[in-house]
């Protein structure tokens, strides 16, 4: 079905001979998701961050990136937006081995590119192969299909994937990566390949892009699932037009303005003081919290283990007691928030509590833990000391909104000794130095999946991976003992009591200073567009607009009547739930 939702690995345990999906009773359906009222039309304006280096989602990881990739071409699985169960992309069917380490995927005969060829086996392979090649710069991509042999096209329609190791998230790995073009792309140098794709096989198509400005995405009307009852009710504006604002200021003003259509909210003080006035008062701006089932990621300040003095765990739990989250989401944040205790948030509950703490704000504390770690107060300074070093910490940022947070720890931190600087950069340049481990500290947001795999992220073999998403370098051996102790786990709920230990090591160990989140999504948009009566989809956040929305041309005949005439629209529901809603559709 549709690429909304995350693409997930099918769970079953695997029984004693080979399982052939679909199964038999499978029919292609339309999306759960999708509204029958949705038709095709019109443009979205979204806005998207600075300009990324790439449009090569293997290149460049960035959200920008990934979503414009994940328009123009596609996998062999899909995953059902409500109950995540595989489904077909560009295979139309697959066959898991009895051993657990072969799979054989049969290509959807009237699967095309773009100019009209089929997409074949040979693809596929030759995706895979660039992907793992040595020389291609595609980092976190290899660490999945590192587990496979290089796959074997039986013909022109069947691949078959060998594992190396049985891995709960092999079916996921061979059947989740963007399959590519051959036939276009193997005479070219994979790592200068990042804004001209001619050939696709996604429902969008890069019409214009001015750099820096914004990129204009054209629906195909000749893609080869158009006519699919699998695809009724989504992918329907003809035009997405994704605008770049390096500041998230600068593109708030430009959303009140009209020039971009919906508007995520990130920081609490914008959603509380920054939505009144005509606009909002009148409705032409509807303000929405939505619930649903996206899993709640963390937050933090990402530290760098790699190098002194970040390589001692004394070091860095004292960073986490001198920041002040408390006063920051009380003062800069209007109390919106919850303090992160864990990595793993929505793993722990009434069945399973939390055994930690969030770090609290103490100086006292973390001048203790300092001094432990031989860090000694100059006495004519007042600056920490260590074998003739200074103690001094430079900040990486790629964004204004850190700045007045960054004011509040810099005073905390110079308060005890440590001199603390700001390197402000923009995308690219900050890609530059994270790829090359040049920083101490960085501010780094992920979101969170419903199957949880630590081996990204905490494996210590990813620690030196350029591009990958080990930022901090983390290396622990009972971490790694864990990780590769739940790869051959296909319970879920067994494979997660591992990863809530995991979580218990790694917080003690505080690789990240973390700092706050919330459960919900704070969404700002004009009242000019139809959607699903639950706004966002079952697992979704504000990207999954893209595929559910469409251009309502009487609604935004009355908004454009309304604001003519300052007359009121009619008032959206302030909250949205999910479950509530879906439940009655």
């Amino acid at each position: 079905m549709s690429k909304l939702s995350i693409i997930l690995l099918f769970t079953a345990a695997f029984a004693g001979a080979e399982d052939v999906f679909p199964k038999p009773d499978w029919k292609p359906a339309r999306d759960p998701i999708a509204s029958e009222d949705a038709y095709p039309g019109g443009t979205i304006n979204i806005f998207a961050s600075q300009s990324p280096k790439s449009f090569n989602y293997y290149l460049e990881t960035s959200y920008t990136a990934a979503q414009v990739w994940g328009l123009m071409y596609e996998t062999l699985l899909d995953s059902n937006s409500v109950t995540l169960a595989d489904e077909p992309g560009l295979a139309r069917k697959w066959i898991i081995a009895d051993d657990k380490k072969t799979f054989t995927f049969h290509l959807d005969p009237d699967a095309r590119w773009s100019d009209g060829k089929p997409i074949t086996a040979h693809d596929v392979k030759w995706t895979f192969d660039i992907v793992m090649d040595p020389k291609s710069l595609t980092g976190p991509h290899k660490t999945d299909l590192e587990r496979f042999e290089s796959p074997e096209a039986i013909d022109d329609k069947t691949i078959r994937f060998t594992a190396k190791e049985v891995h709960w998230k092999n079916l996921n790995a061979a059947g989740g990566f963007y399959i590519l073009p051959r036939h276009v792309m193997a005479e070219k140098d994979f790592n200068k390949l990042n804004f001209d794709f001619p050939v696709i096989s996604g429902p969008y198509k890069i019409k214009e892009l001015k750099d820096g400005i914004y990129v204009m995405m054209e629906r195909r009307e000749d893609w080869w699932l158009r006519d699919s009852v699998r695809t009724e009710g989504i992918y329907n504006f003809d035009q997405i037009k994704f605008r770049f604002y390096a500041e998230r200021d600068n593109a708030y003003e430009a959303f009140k303005k009209g020039d971009i259509d919906v508007f995520p909210v990130y920081t609490a003080h914008r959603w509380v003081t920054q939505t009144k006035g005509e606009k909002f008062d009148r409705n032409w701006i509807v303000k929405q919290k939505i619930y649903n089932h996206n899993p709640v990621g963390y937050q933090g300040f990402a530290m760098n283990m790699r190098r002194p003095p970040l390589d001692d765990v004394r070091v860095r739990k004292a960073i986490a007691h001198l920041i002040d989250r408390p006063k920051m989401n009380s003062t800069l944040m209007h109390k919106q928030y919850f303090l992160h205790k864990s990595y793993y948030e929505d793993l722990w509950g009434q069945a399973h509590p939390c055994p930690n703490d969030a770090v609290a704000f103490e100086k006292a504390a973390a001048r203790k833990l300092l001094t432990e770690a031989g860090w000694i107060a100059n006495p004519e300074t007042g600056i920490l000391e260590k074998d003739g070093r200074q103690f001094h910490l430079r900040v990486l940022t790629r964004s204004a909104s850190a700045d007045k947070f960054i004011a509040i720890i810099k005073e905390d931190f110079k308060d005890v000794g440590i001199e603390l600087s700001v390197d402000k950069k923009d995308w690219a340049a900050w890609i530059k130095d994270m790829d090359a481990f040049n920083f101490d500290l960085t501010w780094a947001a992920w979101g969170a999946g419903p199957r949880k795999d630590p081996e990204s992220m905490w494996y210590s073999k990813e620690a030196d991976r350029e591009s990958g998403n080990n930022y901090t370098g983390f290396k622990n051996d009972e971490v790694d003992r864990l990780i590769e102790k739940q790869r051959g786990i296909f319970d879920i709920n067994e494979r997660h009591e591992i990863v809530r230990q995991v979580d218990n090591i790694i917080f003690n160990e505080h690789p990240y200073a973390l700092l706050w989140n919330i459960n919900y999504t704070r969404l700002l948009y004009w009242q000019k567009f139809g959607m699903p009566n639950t706004i966002l989809s079952k697992y979704g956040e504000e990207t999954s607009v893209i595929g559910y929305w469409w251009y309502d041309e009487d609604t935004a005949d009355d908004l454009a009547a309304a604001r003519e005439d300052t007359v009121t629209m009619p008032q959206m529901p302030p909250t949205i739930n999910f479950d509530d809603l879906f439940e009655n559709d």
